[in-house]
């Protein structure tokens, strides 16, 4: 019988040491490091995560809406905190909450300094966000001229950084690319900088930038990922250590003759005689349709065990005709034996999907063995 009970995802604060110190050990010991904690700490838990990372020595955090910011504060986070894809409609709050808005469109740096001027701030810290190849969103080179005009009317904001976004930092194929977009960000940067007359902090590496480009670490990088326990490559894989460990148990166990079927829709008839059991977790808590018919699995025993039929919204079914077990038994559905990495890839996904999709309904359980 196993300890667990319900399903619950377990969160250890020794693996979250281990992965800062490991990531910590790729830099120089004057690049800072920010820890990327945005979309519930990938799936866990922001505050928790904050917290323990606040007191190993995060040096700044990001997250990607004011509300997560707000959420960071209010538990009583000191450390500076950028906000990455902040909207105007929150610039007052986010000033009321001493959050660093990353700047990325003329609309959004106009709209900031508006706020900040009714605001009355003076040097207000923010940060500029510049596109070299992403995409997604951020300033052009050729805007620096734009940004310096309109600072040059102000003094209500100061620039804290300028930064950039690297798009496949993680693919060895597009090394080319990835270094076109360091030197571009290195060539705007110095523009920037000499037109300023003083130098804010440089950061464009994500884990994978940390991992794979020392070149691009500049005066910070910013790890999301790989603090959780993933790299990207198994190379790094193997060195980092899961955070988050979902398990749960086996509701109860079912004899399928030939022919049965099993789940909505039927999508499952058993062709022969079949043993499946049913776990308590669903699409509402994360575990996605795609993951049904054998395209995901989970471990019972040690053993794989794969999810048939259609994933229900509370419930997964699984075959262990071959499993020695029992009602009560232990589910893994990932942990550092059976990585999410693995999960997620057999499944058509990747890591990041699947760690940050796990519902708020799911019961955390703190392990601190610091």
């Amino acid at each position: 019988m196993s300890s667990v009970k319900e399903t619950i995802l377990e969160i250890n604060l020794a693996h979250l040491t281990h992965n800062y110190n490991y990531l910590r050990s790729k830099l120089k010991p004057d690049v800072k490091l920010l820890a990327v904690v945005k979309a519930a700490g990938y799936g866990s838990d922001a505050v928790v995560m904050a917290k323990h990372l606040e007191k190993i020595g995060a040096d700044y955090f990001a997250v990607a809406y004011v509300s997560e910011g707000i959420a960071l504060r209010e538990a009583g986070i000191t450390t500076p905190i950028l906000v990455l894809h902040p909207q105007p409609i929150n610039f007052s709050v986010l000033i009321h909450y001493q959050l660093e808005p990353s700047l990325y469109s003329s609309r959004v740096l106009r709209e900031f300094i508006a706020v900040a001027e009714v605001e009355k701030q003076k040097e207000y810290p923010v940060h500029i966000k510049f596109n070299t190849g992403l995409n997604r969103i951020g300033f052009w080179e050729d805007d620096v001229e734009y940004i310096i005009d309109h600072l040059k009317k102000t003094n209500t904001i100061k620039i804290q950084s300028l930064f950039s976004h690297l798009a496949a930092s993680e693919d060895h194929n597009e090394k080319e690319f990835t270094i076109n977009q360091i030197n571009s960000f290195k060539k705007t940067a110095s523009v920037m900088i000499a037109a300023l007359g003083y130098t804010p902090i440089l950061h464009q590496s994500n884990t994978s930038g940390v991992l794979n480009y020392p070149e691009a670490h500049f005066d910070m990088v910013r790890t999301g990922i790989g603090l959780y326990g993933y790299g990207n490559e198994a190379i790094y894989d193997n060195a980092l250590k899961p955070v988050a460990s979902l398990k749960s148990i086996i509701s109860q166990i079912h004899m399928l003759e030939p022919g049965e079927t099993l789940g909505y829709n039927r999508a499952f008839k058993a062709e022969g005689f079949i043993k499946t059991a049913t776990i308590p977790i669903g699409h509402a808590d994360g575990i996605g349709r795609q993951y049904g018919n054998k395209k995901g699995f989970v471990t019972v025993h040690g053993k794989k065990a794969y999810i048939i039929g259609n994933v229900c919204m509370d419930m997964i079914m699984i075959d262990i005709t071959d499993i020695e077990c029992n009602e009560g038994d232990e589910v893994i559905i990932f942990d550092n034996t059976s990585s999410a990495a693995i999960i997620a890839e057999d499944a058509g996904t990747i890591s990041y999907e699947l760690l940050t999709a796990i519902s708020p309904r799911v019961k955390r359980v703190i392990i601190d063995n610091n």
